[in-house]
C-alpha cells in the first residue's frame, strides 16, 4: 500500500504555480514579467545556456524600485514554500523507511547494534543510567521569519500532509487546494520583514512554541520506541530511566543583551510553568474520558484512600467531585488532580508543591488500573503522561543564566569598593583568596538589594542574583539552576559567580549549592589554560565543596563560534577536540565527573552540522553519558518544526549517545592520559598537529591583512544585517568595529549571504597542503577519513560549506569593495577556496563536493532562485543612497537568501 499520494516535485511545482498566480493577481504586469524574466535568466545560466550572469544583472538594474520589491518578495516567498515541500519529503522518507524497516540511526538500530556487539541487559542498563541528552535552546537571532509568517507556513504544512497522506474525494481535494491557494495568497500579501526587533520575551515565546507544540507530544513516542526495541532484543529488558532533558537560554541569557532583565526572566519562568501545567490538564481531560469504571466492578480501595487524604487537605475539592461522579473513584481522583494543578498558581491552597507530588497521584491511578487488569488503559493514557511529567516537570525547560565575565568583575569592583575593599587592585591570587574566604565565612559581605549609586550594569547583576533566591522559592531550584560565564579566562571569573550566589543565599557551603557554575571556554588562551584554571578551582576549598554539593559533576561549556572566528575552521575544530580531551584528563585525574556543554551554532562554521554525527565524533574519553548542546535560530525550526522530524532527530541523538557511551565503556580505562586508544593512529594526530597550525596561520593572515575589516564591511551585507529586526541582542559587543568585537552570528551570516562561506573552510586547503609538503601522503588522509569520526565529520562539514560557496557570485560582492582592498584580499580568498576544494575532493576521491543525493538535488533546485536575490542585493548595496523602499527591499533580499540557503549564522 502506498503511504503517500504526492512527491516533492509535485509539491514544488504546484506551490510555485500558486505563487505565480498570486503574483499575477496582486502585482503589476511589469513586476510579474520581471519575476519570470529573472527566473528564466538564472535557469539559463545554471544550465549553461548563458555564458555569464550579466543578463540577470542587467535585468535587476533596469527594474524600477517597485518592480524590484516584487522580485525580492516573489523569490523569498518561493523559498518559504520550497522549504515546506522539502520538509514534507523528509517526512515521506521517514515514514516509508519506518514502514519498510530500513530506517537507520534510530533507537531500534542502536539497541540492535549493542546486542550484536554482545551487550547484556545489565550492560545496557548501565549505559542507560549514564546517558542523558540535553538540547538547550537559545535566543540567538538567526531566525529571520516573522511569527505571523511562521503561523501561515504551519497551516500550509498541515494542508500538504492532508493532501499527501489522506485518501480524498475529488471534491475534498479541490477544497484543500483552494485553501492552499488562499494561504499562498496570504503569504504574498503579508509583510515579510519585521517593523521592530523582537523583545527577549518574544524570543522566549518562540522557544515555548516548539517545546509545547512539537516536542511535548513526541516524548512518549521516543520512550515507547526504545522500550519496544529493548523488548525485542532481551528477554528481561532493562527499565528506561529519563534520558532526555530540555533547557533554554531564551529569557535568561544576559550576555550582550541589556534587555534581558530579571523581570523578563520572571515572566519567562511563569509562562513556562503555565504552559506545561495546562498541557497536563489537557492530558487529564483525555484520561478522565476513559475512566468511567464503576467502583462495584473494581477493587479501588487505594484510590479511595488517596481521595480521603485529599479531602483532609482541601475538603471542597473532593466533595464536589464525589457529587459529580458518584461511584466512579478513578474519575473523581483525576478531577481532583486536574483542579490541584489549577491551584499551583492560585492564592487558594491545595495546589501541588512539586512535580513529584503530581507523579505520586499518577502512580495511584496507574497502579489501580494495573491491579484490576486494565493494563491497556494504563499503557496508553497514564504511561505517556508520566514520561512527560518526568521530562518537563513544572518548568517545561530549565533555564540557564548567562553573562560576560567582565560584568561580574566590574560589579564586584563597584560593590566591594563601598565596603572598603580594593578588588580592582588585587592580582589573580589575591582575588581567589578573598572570594574563597568570603564564601566560607558566615556573615554576608554584600547586600545585593542595595544598588543605590551603582552603575546600570552593576545594578543589573546585583538584581539578577537577588532575584535568584526568589525564583528558586517560587518555581523550584531545578527551574533555573545553571550559570554560564562567557569569556572565562581565569579561576576568579568562576569564583565571582559562586560568590554572588553565596551572597544571594542560594549557596550555603559546604552542604548546599543551588547552582551549577559553568565556565565558557572560547578563546585560544582559555582553551590552552584549561588545565591550570580547572586545577586551581578543584583545589579550592570553597569551589570543591560546591562541586561536591552538586553531585561531584563539573559542567564546562566550549564555545565553537568564537573559537572559529578567532582561529579558523580547521584549527578551531582541532583545538576544541584537544581541549575536550584535556578536560577529560583533568576531571579524571581529580575524580570529578565531566559534563561537556557544546556551544554549537546552526552553521558549519559555528559548530553546526548533523548532531548525531557530531556526537559520534567526540573524543571517546569525554563521553561520560551526559551531553549538553545549544540549538539556535533556524536550526530549532528545522529540527523541531515538524513532529515527525522532531522525533527522528531526538532518536538520532539518542542513538549516537547510546552507541558512543557503550564504545567508551568497552574501551576501558586508559593507562596514561595521552593514550587515545587503539582506534586513533599516532600518525593521524601528527598530521593534525601539522595541518592545524598552518591552517590557523593562513586564516589569521587573512584577518590581519591591512584593510580587512573595511573589505568585510564593503563586500558583505554586514551593515544591513546589523540593522535587521531579527533578534533582541545587539550585533556587536561594543561600538567598536573589529573582527574580535563582532558577534559570531552576524560574522557568519554576512559571509553566507555573499555566497562565500569563508568561516566554513578557509585555511583547510593550506593546512592539508602543509601536511603533504612535510612528507605526508593523501592515502593517510583517506585512512583518517574512513576510520576517524572526528576527521570524517570535519571534512564532510567543510565539503558542505564549500558546496554552498559560489565564487562567481562572491566576486560580484567583492567588486563592491574599493579596488585596492579587493585586489589585496579577494584573490587570497579565491585561491584558498580552490586549494580547499581540490584537497577535499582528493581526500573524498570524488569529483563532487556534495556526497549526499538529497543535498545535491536541493542545491540544484535552489541555486537558480537564489541567484536573482543575490544579483538584486549586490545592485542595492552598490548604491550610495537608497530610498526607504530600496532599504526595505534590501532587507527582504537578506531574508530571502537566508531562506534559500537554509542558513543564516
Amino acid at each position: 500500500m502506498d503511504l503517500h499520494g504526492r512527491s516533492v516535485r509535485q509539491d514544488v511545482r504546484e506551490l510555485g504555480e500558486l505563487l505565480g498566480d498570486a503574483v499575477e493577481r496582486h502585482a503589476s504586469p511589469a513586476a510579474f514579467d520581471a519575476v519570470e524574466d529573472a527566473r528564466t535568466a538564472a535557469i539559463d545560466y545554471r544550465r549553461g545556456d548563458a555564458a555569464s550572469r550579466e543578463a540577470l544583472q542587467r535585468l535587476v538594474e533596469a527594474n524600477d524600485e517597485a518592480v524590484n520589491a516584487s522580485v525580492a518578495r516573489a523569490f523569498t516567498t518561493y523559498f518559504e514554500l520550497v522549504n515546506l515541500a522539502e520538509e514534507r519529503e523528509r517526512v515521506r522518507s521517514l515514514r516509508e523507511g519506518e514502514d519498510a524497516g530500513t530506517l537507520a540511526d534510530g533507537l531500534p538500530a542502536a539497541v540492535e547494534t549493542l546486542a550484536e556487539r554482545g551487550a547484556s541487559a545489565d550492560d545496557v542498563a548501565d549505559v542507560l543510567d549514564a546517558v542523558r541528552v540535553v538540547p538547550t535552546f537559545t535566543a540567538h537571532p538567526t531566525e529571520a521569519r516573522r511569527k505571523t509568517v511562521k503561523a501561515t507556513l504551519v497551516r500550509v504544512t498541515d494542508l500538504l500532509e492532508e493532501l499527501d497522506q489522506h485518501r480524498l474525494t475529488e471534491r475534498e481535494q479541490a477544497n484543500k487546494l483552494a485553501r492552499l491557494d488562499a494561504l499562498v495568497e496570504s503569504l504574498w500579501t503579508t509583510k515579510q520583514v519585521r517593523d521592530r526587533r523582537p523583545e527577549p520575551f518574544d524570543e522566549a515565546r518562540n522557544v515555548h512554541w516548539y517545546l509545547a507544540n512539537a516536542i511535548f507530544d513526541q516524548i512518549p513516542e521516543v520512550y515507547d520506541r526504545l522500550e519496544n526495541a529493548l523488548a525485542e532484543q532481551y528477554d528481561d529488558p532493562p527499565a528506561v530511566p529519563e534520558i532526555l532533558d530540555f533547557r533554554s537560554w531564551a529569557g535568561s541569557d544576559r550576555d550582550g543583551n541589556p534587555y534581558v532583565t530579571p523581570e523578563v526572566t520572571s515572566k519567562t519562568l511563569e509562562r513556562q510553568r503555565h504552559i506545561v501545567v495546562e498541557k497536563y490538564r489537557e492530558a487529564l481531560d483525555d484520561v478522565s474520558g476513559v475512566l468511567s469504571q464503576d467502583a462495584s466492578r473494581m477493587d479501588l480501595e487505594q484510590v479511595e484512600e488517596s481521595l480521603n487524604r485529599d479531602a483532609e487537605r482541601v475538603p471542597s475539592l473532593v466533595s464536589e467531585t464525589r457529587e459529580r461522579y458518584p461511584d466512579e473513584p478513578l474519575r473523581q481522583k483525576v478531577l481532583v488532580m486536574w483542579r490541584r494543578l489549577a491551584r499551583i498558581r492560585d492564592v487558594r491552597p491545595g495546589g501541588y508543591d512539586d512535580a513529584d507530588e503530581f507523579l505520586a497521584d499518577i502512580d495511584v491511578v496507574e497502579d489501580a488500573l494495573r491491579a484490576n487488569g486494565a493494563d491497556r488503559i494504563a499503557d496508553e493514557y497514564l504511561d505517556p503522561l508520566e514520561r512527560q511529567v518526568r521530562t518537563f516537570r513544572f518548568h517545561l525547560a530549565s533555564l540557564d543564566l548567562r553573562d560576560h565575565q567582565e560584568m561580574h568583575t566590574g560589579t564586584l569592583e563597584e560593590t566591594l569598593e563601598r565596603e572598603g575593599v580594593d578588588y580592582a587592585g588585587m592580582d589573580e591570587d589575591e582575588r581567589v583568596e578573598f572570594l574563597t574566604e568570603a564564601m566560607l565565612q558566615e556573615e554576608a559581605v554584600l547586600d545585593l538589594a542595595d544598588t543605590e549609586g551603582l552603575s546600570e550594569e552593576a545594578t543589573r547583576v546585583c538584581s539578577r542574583f537577588d532575584a535568584l533566591g526568589d525564583w528558586h522559592d517560587e518555581y523550584g531550584e531545578a527551574a533555573i539552576d545553571t550559570y554560564c560565564i562567557s569569556m572565562t579566562e581565569r579561576p576568579s571569573h568562576v569564583l565571582e559567580v559562586l560568590f554572588f550566589a553565596d551572597q544571594a543565599g542560594v549557596v550555603d557551603l559546604p552542604g548546599h549549592c543551588g547552582l551549577d557554575v559553568v565556565p565558557l571556554l572560547e578563546t585560544e588562551s582559555a582553551l590552552g589554560n584549561a588545565r591550570e584554571t580547572m586545577e586551581t578551582l578543584f583545589d579550592n576549598e570553597a569551589y570543591s565543596a560546591a562541586v561536591d554539593a552538586r553531585g561531584n559533576v563539573q559542567e564546562v561549556m566550549l564555545g565553537y563560534s568564537d573559537s572559529n572566528k578567532e582561529n579558523g575552521f580547521l584549527a578551531a575544530n582541532w583545538a576544541l577536540n584537544e581541549a575536550q580531551r584535556k578536560l577529560a584528563d583533568i576531571t579524571d585525574d581529580l575524580g570529578v565527573e565531566l559534563r561537556l556543554f557544546h556551544g554549537r551554532g546552526g552553521s558549519i562554521s559555528r559548530g553546526g552540522g548533523p548532531m548525531n554525527e557530531a556526537l559520534l565524533a567526540l573524543p571517546p574519553e569525554t563521553v561520560t553519558g551526559e551531553v549538553k548542546f545549544t540549538q539556535q535560530g533556524e536550526s530549532i525550526a528545522d529540527t523541531y518544526g515538524n513532529p515527525y522530524i522532531a522525533e527522528r532527530n531526538l532518536e538520532q541523538m539518542l542513538n549516537a549517545q547510546l552507541r558512543a557511551r557503550y564504545d567508551a565503556v568497552s574501551r576501558g580505562e586508559r593507562d596514561v592520559a595521552s593514550d587515545r586508544g587503539d582506534d586513533i593512529d599516532p600518525e593521524w594526530v601528527e598530521a593534525m598537529e601539522t595541518m592545524a597550525p598552518a591552517a590557523r596561520e593562513a586564516y589569521r593572515g587573512l584577518l590581519d591583512t591591512e584593510g580587512f575589516v573595511s573589505y568585510f564591511e564593503q563586500a558583505t551585507p554586514i551593515t544591513v544585517i546589523e540593522e535587521l529586526n531579527m533578534g533582541s541582542r545587539p550585533a556587536s559587543r561594543s561600538a567598536e568595529r573589529s573582527v574580535e568585537d563582532l558577534r559570531a552570528i552576524p560574522w557568519v551570516f554576512s559571509w553566507t549571504q555573499s555566497r562565500c562561506v569563508v568561516p566554513g573552510w578557509f585555511g583547510l586547503g593550506t593546512g592539508i597542503e602543509a601536511y603533504l609538503d612535510d612528507g605526508g601522503d593523501v592515502e593517510t588522509l583517506r585512512e583518517m577519513y574512513e576510520a576517524w569520526p572526528f576527521f570524517r565529520t570535519t571534512i564532510d562539514n567543510a565539503s558542505m560549506a564549500l558546496a554552498r560557496t559560489e565564487m562567481e557570485v562572491a566576486a560580484e560582492y567583492a567588486a563592491l569593495a574599493d579596488p585596492d582592498l579587493r585586489e589585496r584580499i579577494f584573490p587570497t580568498i579565491e585561491t584558498e577556496y580552490g586549494r580547499a576544494s581540490d584537497a577535499v575532493l582528493d581526500v573524498l576521491e570524488s569529483e563532487e563536493l556534495v556526497g549526499r543525493d538529497w543535498l545535491a538535488e536541493s542545491l540544484e533546485r535552489r541555486n537558480p532562485y537564489v541567484d536573482p536575490l543575490n544579483a538584486l542585493q549586490v545592485s542595492l548595496l552598490r548604491r550610495t543612497h537608497r530610498t526607504d523602499e530600496a532599504e526595505r527591499t534590501l532587507r527582504l533580499t537578506v531574508k530571502g537568501i537566508a531562506a534559500g540557503m537554509k542558513n543564516t549564522g
